[in-house]
Order: structure tokens, then sequence, then C-alpha cells
């Protein structure tokens, strides 16, 4: 059975934590989403969304569920593992003082476990002050680093001038990070949890800017090195939020590639798939190197 992935939601309090894991339960798209919380207290599900709540679960509509795991983390963990059904994508959501790498490392501990993306969300008014308090200030300097992507929140809460300053602080506060900013939390599910598993991408419609970001889908008709082009993808120079691909190896099987931000994994292709291989990437406005990765492609081929 292909491992879980995971996405670690941090940031500090009011950076709108909550409302993004609302936004994700509202818009799954096809998945059947699990999230794990300190204490349900911590995190309010949307009333509309809720179909029965328990003493440790909630159930909620689409046949996602919130869970809460108290001060054990890991026995939650290997809980979720045995759900039935199974969830496609587990959230985790930290609290905002804790260290969402820390909790991303957690999962090194269990088998049956991947690592999708760390993200953190900012306040687009607050963050440069809170940044500077002798309190707070490393904690949150800590969460950005650990970031795969930030999301700038509340950006309509700025003026465009603050908002691009700001943007450019972050860069240098999250270098491993892409910075995407967001109103109401309100981000493309594709973007927050990466393309849903066992989903080729689309080989028509060549290209299309849909919701501020741009996407387009690159046939891999070649056998290429699976990781290689994965590990290009992932470069920075790329400017990807998002990639996904099935490629064909030299003996014929196919992996997953998938890659946000400089994170990258390759795995095995979801049995049934059949080729060609096909990719399809993701980027904010004016950043997607069309001609870029179609040499990361052809540099990754072992023909």
């Amino acid at each position: 059975m292909a491992p879980l992935p995971v996405t670690v939601i941090g940031g500090y309090l009011g950076a709108g934590k909550t409302t993004l894991v609302n936004h994700l339960l509202r818009h799954p798209d096809g998945r059947r989403l699990a999230v794990l919380v300190n204490e349900f207290g911590d995190l309010p599900i949307d009333a509309d969304l809720i179909e029965r709540r328990d003493e440790d679960m909630i159930a909620i509509a689409g046949g996602c569920v919130c869970c809460s795991y108290g001060s054990d983390l890991i026995e939650a963990l290997e809980r979720m593992l045995i759900l039935d059904p199974r969830p496609d994508h587990l959230l985790i959501e930290a609290s905002g003082v804790a260290l969402p790498g820390g909790i991303a490392s957690s999962l090194t501990l269990l088998m049956g476990y991947r690592l999708d993306a760390v993200l953190v969300l900012a306040d687009a008014e607050t963050i440069r002050a809170r940044a500077t308090d002798r309190y707070l200030g490393d904690t949150i300097a800590r969460q950005l680093a650990e970031a795969d992507l930030v999301l700038l929140n509340k950006a309509d809460l700025v003026l465009p001038d603050d908002l691009a300053e700001t943007v450019h602080w972050l860069e240098g506060a999250s270098p491993s990070a892409r910075i995407v900013t967001t109103t109401n939390a309100a981000i493309a599910t594709g973007i927050a949890l990466g393309l849903a598993a066992g989903r080729p991408p689309a080989p028509k419609h060549a290209h299309h800017h849909s919701a501020g970001y741009d996407t387009d889908n690159f046939p891999v008709t070649e056998p290429v090195q699976a990781e290689e082009l994965a590990r290009a993808l992932a470069d920075p120079a790329l400017c990807l939020l998002r990639a996904k691909g099935f490629v064909a190896a030299a003996d014929g099987t196919l992996h997953t590639i998938q890659t946000v931000a400089r994170r990258w994994s390759v795995s095995p292709a979801p049995a049934g798939l059949a080729g060609p291989g096909r990719l399809v990437a993701i980027a904010l406005p004016g950043q997607l190197d069309r001609d870029a990765i179609r040499r990361a492609i052809e540099a990754a081929s072992t023909t």
C-alpha cells in the first residue's frame, strides 16, 4: 500500500490555520482527508461540515475526519493507518507555538507515511513585527525556515507596496520555500496538497492560467532517470510551486514524481497506470519556464 501523504500546517496564532483547514475540507478535490489536531478546541471545524461528533473523532462531510491526538502524536498516527476507509491525505495542524519541522520529523519514526509538504501561514499585517518580538521572534523565524510553502495570508488587508516588501522579506526568512499570497487562506487544493494521488495529469489543454496560477502539461515519451528529473524540477531556479508526473524508466516500469518547492520524491506509479509518461507543472503567473522544463526532461532521458 502506498505511503499516506502528510501535510503539516504551521504558523503563529491568528495567521489563518483554522481557515485553511476548513477551506481544504470544503474543497478536497476528490480526496478523503483526515485532520489531526492537538485538541478539538484549537481547531473549530465549520459546523455545517460536521456529520457526527464522537469523543475523539469528528466525522465530516465527504468522508473526511478530524481526530484529536492530545499529547501522543505517534499513537494517533498509528491509529490513522488502520482507519476504514483509509484517508487519502493527512493534515496535521500544529499549534501556534509549535515547530512544524519537529512534527514532520515524527513521521520518520513510522512506516506508512510520506511527508508531502510543510505549509506555514503568515499574517501579512503582522508577520514582520512579530518576527522582531523578543519572545515570539525565534519561534516565528524557525517556523518560517522550516516551510516548503509559505502562505502569506490576509493579503487584502495591506497596501500593495507593503505586501511586496513583506514578500521580499519572506524570501530571506524562508529561503527554501515558495511564497504564495492568499486572502482568507483560499489556495488551490492542487497547490496546498498536490495533485490527487493516482490521478494522471490531463494530456489535453496544453496550458492555462487559473485562479492566479499557471499550469502546463508536458509529454515524457522517452524513458528517464526519475530521480534526476525530480531533482531538476525542484531546483529553485525553475520557480515551480508543484510538479507531478508519471514517467517510465529504462526497464519500462512507471514511477511517480512529485515536487513541492525544493522537496521532491519518487515512488512507484499506481497499479494499472499505463504510459506514455506525462508531467504537469504549476507556478505563479509569469514564472512557468516551459523551455527550461523541457530541457530538464531531455537532460534526464536515458536514450
